[in-house]
């Protein structure tokens, strides 16, 4: 049903604007939990998704946790805001924290295929840990067959499976394993994913116990529940035919049952197949048939039966599958993505390290538009690190934005920093971050969007046939198949690329799921769901589904345009067909290659854009919906921007199909603006300059209507004058000394050389045999019972100053379990406040002296313990050498460079320039184009004149004349106070909790730090 949600633009309500991931990470405080949720009102967020996280210490699914959760969902009422729910104990989903998966009927199963015999697999068996569903081979199994393979160029020349007492020349076996336990899994294990009944055993769990205690609320204030990268075990594949390596394919119990019923034969037959190559490059029908039969059994099993239950509860089924991005990633933990929306009332997507995955985007938005449905999910932000800044914010949320993503979900904002949890993929999008109170700018913004793009229906004229079932044809050895493999991916991202960016929308036509729906009765095109495509494009496959064959032959019949790039496809469903060119005859072919493609859809194109040299954009994309008779156009940058700090700004030719009256919704500050515009040829045209991190909204209305004329005037600004020197400024926090390196004693023995926090961390439970600190560990709650033996100690840390007396905090976690002697004197420890976490909490130590000071803090220790660095606090500044840092006197001005150079080498605070100008009488412009910081803040006179995110870096200061103070606020992130300063590889992007425990030449005892503040002097610019 096409609605209009417009009327909402200039004040969003809280369905269109995001619910971040809440880390639930800690021993849960329902005062602490409740007071939280105020922060996210105050950042402009619609709700919240409580997620729990590791470091959870309170009981998952316990009475206390789902008490907690209601209390949450009361006051998310209260606030008119949407409490939303998560479905797992960290993820993937499915084992219910390790509650289903006790019971080892419901874990997850395998196929081990290998040249080795059990004993021989036991005894090549190590340690395995990992917090995804892949397999291991443990020689633990159930005995399934034997094979005879007789290889030929590492081709499968003949097989034969041997009966009980047969010999072979080449022995291979296969079994089918059950997952171990996992500390990932809570010491228990992964859930099967191909059962069903596990999957019901899941929802009593956790579904059932939610709708039990909250039911009410569902569909009203509790919108949707979040299920997290499901998947199954991961298919491997030989590196070489020839090879003697065991490999893993995702099996269950009555996988051979169904196979046989679904294709009259026993797979087993066959099972070589599956892994070698057939001579001559013939392809193995087997091969497909098992990729297709594992990945509809995966998603009957666990998407369609949560997406029963969750229409049948009045609750939205959200969430993203495994590996969303390529061929091979899907193949090996899905089968197929698309397969599974199908389940999801909402289809969703993440989207981690900044990157750009068109394709992930492009198959959830296209699963929804052929559903029927307006919105998207995406986890975005996550593992950008603390320095990720507004820019990328807008950046990131702007291109999923026009292809499709309506519902953010932002990752991550932490209850608790205590411990592992500050390492938990930061940055932490919440009151940890100084720039917590400013990002109502951002999400506002994305609200007002939202209401455009989840109004009217999209409009979409080409279809592109996925080509994942192709791939599967050579999942076989790497050596062998990798070239084709690469091929299909290749042109899997040419297709996608091609056509966004070269401004031809469209949408991914999943064979499986296209049969699933309901076709439209009445439809001139080619019809999928809710869906009509007047082109369909074949690129590249191979292999095509009968029914998908017999629909595009009529499609053409009937006039329908199909494109086939490259060559034509050979088999279908997976065996040899020569009636294909017969069939697909009057299809038009074209080489795979970009403008003959492009040539070929002039007449489906609804939007053009050209920039200032007559070019075509390539690095836009765009979304049309209908809504009505009129139309919404959002356009935005789709790439990266190689450098923010050249402000490019271009004025680009807007070109629309059909003529209409144009107004402008600004989505920053929710003003209407009709817009001037020509026509010509029957085209709406405008002209309208964006910068890098700009997008566009119009609201398209048929009509000419009277032509709105621009504003004629175009003030010019002339350079007034350059800040440059040195200025005034205030330190909004105080300033920060790490101490994360030191001497350790354990149980009285003499204190070892110094060493880093983390590191001593793990030396000793390697000492002690606890299990060391990782990304995977056991939640803090599975091991409320378990004995622990505690131990004593001690850690020296000792600093220079060349300060006197100067009064110091200490910001310390654990706070209550320590004791403290500083300059050789005991302290009693008195809290008097927290730092940037309510769990590093601060601590009076003295006055420092001097010269060399010695910080000695004693605590216990065990398996549970924390050990994080600390923090001297205080109005000084930090002197740094190599891995050496001392207190030093404060700098009385700083200038515009970067800020730990100055001082300020930890500090992760808000800084205050203050500049003090003399001007003549006129108007106004601020620049800043080069700083480090998540935004600039601007005060004239100590008056709010606005805020500076993005390029081109200005701000209007209206008039001024004479003597005036401007205060700049360059906001602070926390990249050289919590972040990995340990790590010399500048080129990695995946930031999760081993990044700060790299190793060899990844590791320097160095400080490695980032650079911070303004660190180009500010211009003023006066109106001519």
């Amino acid at each position: 049903m096409s609605v209009n949600y417009l009327n909402e633009f200039k004040n969003p309500s809280s369905m269109f604007r995001g619910a971040p991931f809440w880390a639930w990470n800690c021993k849960l405080d329902k005062d602490l939990i409740l007071k939280q949720i105020d922060y996210f009102h105050e950042m402009g967020m619609g709700g919240f998704t409580m997620h729990c996280r590791t470091g959870l210490d309170t009981q998952y699914m316990s009475e206390e946790f789902i008490d907690i959760v209601k209390a949450c969902v009361q006051k998310a009422k209260q606030l008119d805001m949407k409490a939303y729910l998560y479905d797992e104990d960290r993820w993937p989903s499915g084992f219910g924290g390790g509650e289903v998966t006790k019971d080892t009927v419901y874990r997850s199963r395998y196929l081990v295929f290998s040249p080795f015999s059990q004993e021989e697999l036991k005894n090549m068996a190590g340690e395995f840990v990992d917090s995804s569903a892949r397999g291991n081979a443990t020689g633990s199994g159930t005995f399934l067959a034997r094979y005879d393979v007789i290889l030929e160029k590492g081709c499968l020349k003949e097989y034969r499976k041997l009966n009980e007492g047969e010999t072979g020349n080449n022995i291979w076996y296969a079994y089918m394993e059950i997952s171990a336990s996992s500390t990932w899994n809570n010491n228990q294990a992964y859930v099967n994913t191909l059962d069903k009944k596990a999957i019901e055993r899941f929802i009593e769990t956790t579904h059932e116990k939610y709708h039990n205690a909250l039911g009410e609320e569902f569909g009203s204030t509790i919108p949707s529940i979040f299920t997290d990268e499901p998947q199954f075990v991961h298919k491997t594949a030989l590196d070489r035919g020839e090879e003697k390596r065991a490999v893993i394919i995702p099996y269950t119990d009555e996988f051979e049952e169904r196979y046989q019923k679904e294709y009259g034969e026993s797979f087993f037959d066959y099972l070589p197949e599956v892994f070698w190559e057939l001579p001559e490059e013939k392809v193995s029908v087997t091969r497909y048939r098992y990729h297709d039969l594992v990945a509809e059994i995966f998603a009957e099993a666990f998407s369609d039966t949560l997406g029963e239950w969750c229409d049948k509860h009045n609750i939205y089924l959200t969430g993203h599958m495994m590996e969303e991005p390529t061929l091979h990633s899907q193949t090996a933990a899905l089968g197929e993505a698309m397969r599974h929306y199908r389940g999801f009332q909402i289809p969703g997507i993440d989207m981690l390290c900044d990157w750009r995955e068109y394709t992930t985007a492009k198959q959830a938005q296209s699963a929804a538009h052929q559903m029927g449905g307006n919105q998207v999910t995406s986890e975005l932000y996550g593992v950008t690190n603390w320095d990720f800044d507004f820019r990328g914010h807008k950046l990131q949320g702007d291109w999923q934005a026009a292809l499709g993503v309506t519902h953010r979900v932002h990752h991550l904002s932490w209850v608790s920093m205590a411990g592992e949890a500050k390492r938990d993929y930061p940055a932490s999008i919440f009151y940890q971050s100084p720039w917590y109170k400013k990002y109502n700018r951002i999400e506002t913004y994305f609200g007002r969007v939202n209401t455009a793009l989840r109004s009217g229906k999209p409009l979409v004229r080409i279809g592109v046939i996925h080509p994942v079932e192709s791939y599967w044809l050579y999942y076989g050895p790497h050596d062998q198949t990798s070239y084709k493999r690469e091929k299909l991916e290749k042109q899997f991202r040419q297709v996608t690329e091609w056509l966004l960016f070269g401004l031809l929308d469209f949408d991914f036509i999943s064979e499986s799921l296209m049969n699933t729906l309901k076709q439209q009765e009445s439809c001139d095109g080619f019809s999928v769901g809710e869906m009509s495509y007047d082109t369909v494009i074949i690129p590249g496959c191979v292999t095509l589904r009968s029914s998908t064959l017999n629909r595009l032959s009529e499609f053409i019949k009937s006039g329908g345009k199909v494109i086939v790039m490259g060559e034509l496809p050979k088999y279908t469903d997976g065996l040899e067909n020569e009636k294909l060119d017969i069939l697909l005859e009057n299809a038009v072919r074209i080489p795979f290659e970009y403008t003959n493609l492009m040539e070929l859809l002039k007449e489906q194109r609804e939007v053009d854009i050209y920039n200032e040299q007559g070019l075509r954009s390539n690095h836009l994309l765009y979304q049309m919906r209908e809504v009505g008779e009129n139309k919404v156009l959002f356009i935005a940058n789709g790439k990266e921007v190689n450098n923010h700090d050249i402000p490019a700004g271009c004025n680009y030719r807007v070109i629309v199909k059909g003529t209409y009256r144009v107004t402008v919704l600004d989505a920053m500050t929710g003003d209407r603006k009709p817009y001037a515009v020509s026509y010509r040829e029957g085209n709406t045209e405008l002209e309208y300059e964006l910068f890098p991190e700009d997008s566009l909204l119009l609201y398209l209305e048929p009509g000419m209507g009277k032509e709105v004329l621009p504003d004629e005037s175009n003030p010019q600004y002339k350079l007034s004058c350059i800040l440059t020197g040195r200025h005034g400024y205030q330190n909004e926090e105080p300033n920060v000394l790490m101490l994360d390196q030191c001497e350790y004693s354990l149980d009285g023995e003499a204190y070892q050389t110094k060493e880093e926090i983390l590191r001593i961390d793990n030396i000793l439970r390697k000492k002690l045999g606890y299990p060391l600190k990782n990304a995977a560990v056991a939640q803090p709650w599975t091991q409320a019972d378990l004995e622990t033996d505690t131990h004593v100690l001690k850690l020296r840390y000792t600093f220079e100053s060349e300060l006197e007396g100067v009064m110091v905090n200490l910001a310390v976690e654990q706070a209550d379990d320590i004791k403290i002697s500083f300059n050789g004197e005991a302290l009693q420890v008195l809290v008097n406040g927290y730092y940037v976490d309510n769990s590093i909490r601060l601590v009076g130590l003295d006055k420092v002296r001097a010269g060399l000071n010695e910080l000695i803090l004693t605590m216990p220790y065990n398996r549970k313990a924390n050990l994080e660095w600390c923090y001297i606090l205080g109005d000084f500044g930090v002197k740094l050498s190599g891995n050496t840092a001392a207190l030093v006197a404060k700098p009385e001005q700083i200038g515009f460079s970067d800020l730990t150079g100055q001082a300020f080498p930890f500090y992760g605070g808000n800084m205050n320039y203050i500049c003090d100008v003399e001007v003549e009488d006129g108007e106004y412009e601020l620049e800043i184009t080069k700083f480090r910081a998540p935004l600039l803040s601007v005060k004239v006179d100590g008056k709010e004149a606005g805020d500076i995110m993005f390029a081109p870096y200005r701000l209007k200061l209206g008039h001024l004349s004479g003597k005036h103070q401007l205060q700049i606020t360059s906001y602070g992130n926390r990249i050289n106070t919590f972040g990995p300063v340990h790590c010399c590889d500048e080129s990695m992007k995946w930031m999760g909790p081993d990044a700060w425990r790299t190793e060899s030449v990844s590791y320097s005892y160095e400080y490695q730090l980032k650079r911070t503040g303004i660190l180009a002097a500010p211009k003023l610019f006066k109106k001519s």
